[in-house]
């Protein structure tokens, strides 16, 4: 199955496409001959899912939000991409900002929304004055603003950028630090679509999700529908790194098996004398599958969550035996340490333990006990705090135990670091 090149279809520029050369948003003023209410069921005919990590069917998202209230409501554009591994949302920003834009104008009109936020994470600064042009050149032509194209549509959107925070990713965590306080998450429900910014009606959606938007309202549905699987239509960017021959960004229908993603379309093993030992599918949050597992395997939301892992943000991290993968762990769990807002008990206290006791085990001075300690220390910490962000360490971490005790038991039985021991003594 080859690379389907639809969203990305202009973004091997070297410079971003403008206005000139995108057009005059022909699928917004297709959007335009339609009610509300048919697009939305577009949207949900079309079966676009959330591709910011979770998956929620888009469509359904929007019809969430009451359309007959007092309050104004809004769109949040979550372009906080701060997973480890995931830089996808980053190519379509700085490459393609309109189709962003006409998404976002696309959503807004369908719900019923006359103010959009983009929330990109402060580490784009190239990203966010691309786009900041972007919509000044679409004001210009009416293709955003006040009476857009004379049919009675008000939209203006902001460029606001974050200051770091991985937790700012989280939706009420993104909505908490528009609102000018720390990103906390929030208790749910209530969900956004009924209280969310500013307390109003809320649509929170991801970058690659809103571009989609433009792609079914412009081809229709059915051309949507004719790649992909049943359950995970469409086509999906997934942001590779590690040991590749060619690491990047690609677009490939849903359902592409993995094995295909690797080999034939980033060129296999980057060292041909050293095989691949773990396959991590979805950015630093989604478990680890063994390459025997992952090989088997195809691209889409069913398949990778039937084999205890996630499709998550497309971040997919290739790595070889060149690596220690206890020294990747570390590495995890120093970063979600880090990024812990510490609201939660479980997160604050639970991702400092488990940075400690894998450095621990990483730097010989774990026992065989420590893995049951250290098993038990991430079960205590799913599923019981606000947001997801413990569980996206202590998942991995239950996950790397399972499918790689041995290099944990050989790391305590060498009081060290075996593959460090056998680069010194090389």
């Amino acid at each position: 199955m080859p690379e389907v090149r639809w969203l990305m279809e202009h973004c091997d520029r070297e410079d971003p496409r403008y206005l000139n050369e995108y057009g005059d948003y022909d699928a917004l003023r297709k959007t335009f001959d339609k009610d509300s209410a048919a697009v939305i069921e577009d949207m949900k005919s079309a079966g676009v899912r959330g591709r910011g990590g979770a998956g929620f069917p888009a469509g359904l998202k929007w019809s969430f939000v009451p359309q007959n209230v007092d309050k104004p409501k809004y769109l949040c554009c979550n372009a906080d991409e701060s997973e480890p591994g995931t830089f996808k949302d980053r190519v379509l920003m700085e490459k393609d900002p309109h189709i962003l834009l006409e998404g976002i104008a696309i959503c807004c009109y369908a719900v019923g929304i006359g103010t959009a936020y983009i929330y990109i994470r402060g580490e784009y600064p190239i990203a966010a004055r691309i786009l900041d042009k972007a919509i000044a050149e679409a004001k210009e032509k009416n293709l955003l603003g006040k009476n857009i194209m004379d049919k009675g549509f008000d939209l203006e959107i902001y460029v606001h950028r974050g200051a770091g925070a991985y937790i700012c990713g989280e939706e009420t965590g993104l909505l908490e630090s528009l609102e000018g306080k720390r990103g906390h998450p929030r208790i749910k429900p209530p969900f956004p679509a009924l209280i969310g910014l500013f307390g109003c009606p809320t649509v929170i959606n991801n970058v690659e999700t809103l571009a989609a938007a433009t792609l079914v309202m412009r081809h229709g549905p059915e051309r949507y529908k004719s790649v992909g699987t049943e359950k995970s239509p469409g086509t999906k960017m997934f942001s590779v790194s590690g040991h590749v021959k060619k690491p990047g960004v690609y677009e490939i229908p849903l359902g592409t098996p993995v094995k295909e993603l690797i080999y034939d379309i980033c060129g296999g093993p980057l060292r041909d004398d050293s095989p691949i030992q773990c396959v991590i599918p979805g950015g630093s949050s989604a478990p680890p599958l063994t390459p025997e597992v992952a090989m088997e395997l195809t691209l889409d939301y069913e398949a990778i969550g039937a084999a205890g892992s996630m499709l998550g943000s497309g971040g997919m991290i290739v790595i070889d035996e060149t690596v220690c993968l206890l020294d990747v762990l570390y590495n995890m769990t120093r970063f979600y340490a880090d990024e812990s807002c510490g609201q939660c008990t479980p997160c604050r206290e639970g991702t400092s333990w488990l940075e400690t006791m894998v450095h621990r085990i990483e730097h010989g001075e774990g026992t065989l006990e420590d893995l049951d300690l250290l098993d038990e220390a991430a079960t205590n910490m799913c599923g019981t705090t606000i947001c997801v962000l413990s569980d996206s360490i202590a998942m991995p971490v239950r996950v790397f135990l399972k499918n790689f005790r041995h290099i944990f038991e050989s790391h305590i039985e060498a009081k060290g670091c075996p593959h460090k021991m056998e680069m010194v003594s090389a």
